[in-house]
């Protein structure tokens, strides 16, 4: 299940993995769970959106929640459904049918990412996500704005964090978890492709409302122009 926006702008491709609190009404998993950081990554959804508008460059979103199946893991990854997240029980996950999820919802959205990578062969991609500013769980207060994380490949992430403290954000390298943990999409669709990547986290309460996501939006717009501006010039021959 995929929500693709379009955009003439195919050098760029947006992905939104956590986008949707949507659950399928033959999976019961508890309401009151997927207004929090464990059903959807909160504002993401709407910044990605807004995102795409503003640099008119395609976008592909989840339109799942990741309490029902987490469309950035492994289809082998453990947490693929998570039985526990910070703390809540999720009983629907116990028994699930793991071939069908994969099936109904993951294989869908990775494919159409896979798709659309070939068609285009962006120049970069940027995934969106959003991070709670502390778990219920273990660890403390999240101190940083925004976050950079990415796998083998830093070119575009060592751009962005530079672009964003430069503003004054806090800004995380490898935070609040490190890509070379986990990076399953990009991985997937860009480091396995050679393709520059980097994801992006924003601190939920940031974006939990249009004015926030308004101003990322700004904010993101141009730290993506540097990011791309940077790697074409690392990329130009020597004169």
């Amino acid at each position: 299940m995929t929500d693709h926006l379009p955009g003439r702008d195919t050098s760029l491709l947006l992905l939104c993995d956590h986008a949707s609190a949507f659950v399928p009404p033959d999976i019961a998993i508890a309401p009151e769970l997927l207004t929090l950081h464990i059903g959807v990554d909160i504002g993401a959804g709407p910044l990605t959106r807004a995102l795409s508008a503003r640099l008119d460059a395609p976008a592909i979103l989840g339109t799942v929640s990741r309490l029902v199946i987490d469309l950035h893991r492994q289809s082998d990854h453990p947490g693929l459904i998570p039985t526990v997240s910070d703390g809540h029980a999720i009983p629907a996950n116990i028994d699930a049918d793991r071939a069908d999820r994969i099936a109904r919802f993951h294989a869908p959205y990775h494919r159409a990412i896979r798709e659309q990578v070939r068609r285009d062969r962006p120049r970069l991609i940027v995934a969106i996500h959003s991070f709670t500013p502390k778990l219920e769980l273990g660890g403390g207060p999240r101190p940083w704005q925004a976050g950079i994380l990415y796998g083998r490949d830093d070119r575009a992430a060592r751009i962005a964090i530079d672009f964003l403290r430069a503003q004054g954000i806090p800004t995380g390298d490898q935070e609040p978890y490190s890509g070379r943990l986990l990076n399953a999409t990009l991985d997937r669709h860009a480091d396995g492709q050679g393709i520059p990547s980097l994801s992006v986290e924003i601190r939920n309460d940031l974006i939990a409302d249009p004015a926030g996501v308004a101003h990322w939006s700004a904010v993101l717009t141009d730290m993506i122009a540097a990011v791309r501006n940077g790697l074409a010039l690392n990329a130009a021959p020597a004169q």
